[in-house]
């Protein structure tokens, strides 16, 4: 560097040059800059990222690189990041230490609503975001399964539980609390105060997102969790068939009652298409063509994903001589994925999962869509704006 240092405000505007992808406004508009520092060495200042699991955190730190070494050539520069917290005046409370709450629903039960929940909650934390996972599927609750946790209870620490940590990724689940062996015989009261009692009742630390498999349908836990957690975002998964498809309606207009205080971002379509082992270029499409399409076209919001059929040889229900029977009914269970395949318990197998690109996709996608639905409705963006 010259012996005549640049200026913050020369650094500045060599940053605001770099346009924040998402929001389509530059760095330093958007007040994402701070602790500028310039020494005789090098030029230092803290990034702000939009949400903790930002998927454009490399590109930024490339474009501000870019940026300053255009400006500066030669000079040594050190990013620091960290990420803003937007805030709302008529935001109301939750309890303390959650951050953005994802609630994964479906219209209708068997349409890996709880898969789906996992292998999103295990990319999220792949991002580097702190992550919960609640089972707020009282009557079935399959995250003990999935996460190989069936014999495990989480511990009481100052009359408080704490969630169970899973390779990273924090779970909970009413099914470590009970016999899984006995059905929970209760009314819809009864389960919405339990699953009330275990939100309040647990100390979840400090986390980016809490992501909530949630029961099937619409009822007395959805309404407990949108009291409870208000201002939460809804992922809705179904499948292509058009019975899934009639019940997804239901959940998707239950998200859009004002009331209801839940932002529906998406739409998840599962089992989209089965290709057959060594010949992954052909699709069959098993369950129809097109339903989440029209979901998401009907509700104005964005088909998330599609998740396909895959499968492996030797690899439990994902068998050949499983799959070719899947248009019957009692054969629905093999349309999921085996545990191998998911392999959301142990970071060290996802790695190597089938399905972990598609939650990549995923999971990328809905940290840009929070972090635009937290600027855009930001009392703090909105008055950064007002007074440029």
């Amino acid at each position: 560097m010259s012996s005549a240092n640049p200026t913050a405000e020369q650094i500045l505007q060599a940053l605001s040059t770099v346009v924040d992808p998402d929001l389509k406004k530059d760095l330093v508009y958007l007040n994402m800059v701070e602790e500028v520092a310039v020494d005789s060495n090098r030029i230092s200042f803290t990034l702000l990222l939009t949400t903790p699991a930002c998927p454009l955190r490399d590109q930024l730190e490339y474009d501000c690189r870019v940026a300053l070494n255009r400006a500066f050539p030669g000079v040594r520069v050190d990013i620091k990041m960290d990420v803003r917290k937007w805030e709302r005046k008529d935001q109301q409370p939750r309890p303390e230490g959650l951050g953005s709450v994802i609630l994964v629903l479906s219209g209708k039960g068997g349409v890996g609503k709880s898969t789906v929940a996992a292998g999103l909650a295990r990319s999220l934390s792949d991002l580097g975001a702190r992550v919960a996972l609640l089972d707020a599927d009282v009557h079935g609750p399959s995250q003990p399964i999935i996460w190989r946790m069936l014999n495990q209870r989480p511990e009481i620490v100052h009359e408080k539980m704490r969630p169970i940590d899973c390779g990273g990724v924090a779970v909970l689940s009413l099914g470590m609390l009970v016999d899984p062996s006995q059905p929970l015989v209760w009314r819809g009261p009864m389960a919405g105060n339990a699953l009330k009692q275990l939100v309040t009742d647990t100390d979840w630390g400090t986390v980016d997102y809490l992501v909530i498999d949630m029961p099937p349908g619409t009822g007395d836990v959805h309404l407990t969790l949108a009291q409870l957690l208000p201002d939460s975002y809804a992922v809705l998964v179904t499948t292509p068939h058009e019975l899934a498809l009639a019940d997804a309606r239901k959940a998707a207009a239950m998200c859009q009652m004002e009331s209801m205080r839940i932002k529906l971002l998406g739409f998840v379509e599962n089992m989209s298409w089965f290709s057959p082992v060594h010949r992954s270029e052909e699709r069959y499409y098993l369950f129809g063509q097109g339903g989440g399409s029209v979901l998401a076209k009907e509700f104005e919001a964005p088909l998330l994903a599609q998740f396909p059929l895959l499968a492996r040889e030797g690899s439990g229900p994902n068998k050949p001589e499983n799959l070719k029977n899947l248009t019957n009914p009692e054969n629905e269970m093999s349309a999921h994925p085996s545990d191998d395949d998911l392999a959301v318990a142990d970071p060290l197998e996802w790695q190597n999962s089938p399905y972990r690109p598609y939650f990549q996709v995923l999971s990328s996608s809905l940290a840009r869509a929070i972090a635009v639905h937290q600027a855009s409705t930001s009392d703090l963006m909105s008055e950064d704006l007002q007074t440029r």
